[in-house]
């Protein structure tokens, strides 16, 4: 009997299937806010694609009960497996009153829900990871077992904020999870116009962690990375810092124009890399899924991406005079 990758990581058929379903989910979402903005209803998209294999593997490794994550504005396969749902997705993209992260106020990206232990996101690049090495010191303070996990891109690597935060967790042995989605771009920038070492990982080592580089575009190699750093985390090894290398597959923002920086033909070459039909051939080949499956899948989260547009489209906007919310003391 062939033995297939999962089984020998003890994930079953189920989480697998799971795992897909949610990197499918965020796929069509954020091809839906695309066509949204570019008929003029939604004002701003950055997106999730050729990411969502790193995003959905790391997530599904640590204790979505018990872990907090900080994640980075591309994040929707993170925030979805944290349990963030399709409608409040939109609702942010909309802008609307209900928007959980920010009840409209901030721009689609900067997520931010409690009951879900997200932390909130703000504009500078980088900010989250202090933010998550706080909530790691925490968990050690208060001598609780959660982990603190954290993404940002790799051009965020060279923020002054990295560099702290990772020195104060290495210095400390904290259970936080840094990871970094490296897709090759920062903007317009691309990696080695931003990065001297070979790889981001091999930064870990000036920071007294360990480091290590992995497909980003395999769910399951992100996913034993980040299962073997909790582990350590919680047997109070201290932090540790993944690289998952992908490819960025749309421009920057919907307002970016990547023709103007890389080749058409580049970006069609990583297409064929996209982790939404690599895992999916990995899964028919393990017997996991059907085209029967497959099908009822995508027909499923077809129902969801319409409902969630409808739903967040003829949402209520918040009032006017909630524009100063949170901004000054209510007495």
């Amino acid at each position: 009997m062939t033995k297939f990758r999962h089984t020998e990581m003890d994930l079953t058929d189920e989480q697998v299937l799971d795992m897909y379903r949610t990197m499918l989910l965020a796929r069509k979402l954020d091809e839906r806010m695309w066509l949204l903005n570019r008929s003029g209803k939604i004002p701003f998209v950055i997106s999730c694609q050729g990411q969502e294999a790193a995003q959905v593997g790391a997530s599904f490794a640590l204790d979505r009960n018990e872990d907090y994550a900080a994640p980075y504005y591309r994040d929707m396969g993170v925030v979805l497996a944290f349990g963030m749902t399709a409608k409040e997705l939109m609702l942010s993209a909309f802008a609307k009153a209900d928007d959980p992260n920010s009840g409209g106020r901030q721009m689609p990206g900067h997520f931010g829900q409690k009951k879900n232990r997200i932390l909130s996101g703000s504009s500078p690049v980088t900010t989250q990871v202090p933010h998550a090495v706080g909530v790691a010191l925490a968990s050690r303070m208060e001598n609780k077992n959660f982990v603190s996990f954290v993404t940002l891109g790799e051009g965020s690597s060279n923020q002054g904020d990295f560099h702290e935060g990772l020195n104060f967790a290495g210095v400390h042995k904290l259970p936080v999870i840094t990871m970094v989605e490296n897709n090759k771009y920062a903007i317009s920038v691309p990696y080695d116009r931003q990065v001297a070492s070979k790889t981001v990982a091999d930064r870990a080592q000036g920071y007294g962690m360990p480091g290590v580089t992995v497909d980003g575009n395999d769910p399951l190699a992100v996913y034993q990375a980040v299962k073997e750093a909790r582990t350590r985390a919680v047997n109070g090894e201290g932090p540790s810092l993944i690289e998952a290398v992908s490819y960025r597959l749309t421009a920057h923002s919907s307002d970016d124009d990547d023709r103007t920086y890389r080749e058409k033909g580049e970006v069609e070459e990583a297409r064929k890399k996209d982790s939404i039909f690599t895992f999916a051939s990995y899964l028919k080949e393990a017997n996991v899924l059907t085209d029967e499956i497959e099908k009822k899948m995508t027909d499923e989260i077809n129902n969801i991406v319409n409902e969630a547009t409808d739903y967040a489209e003829n949402a209520a906007y918040a009032e006017a005079e909630h524009a100063l919310k949170y901004v000054y003391e209510e007495k």
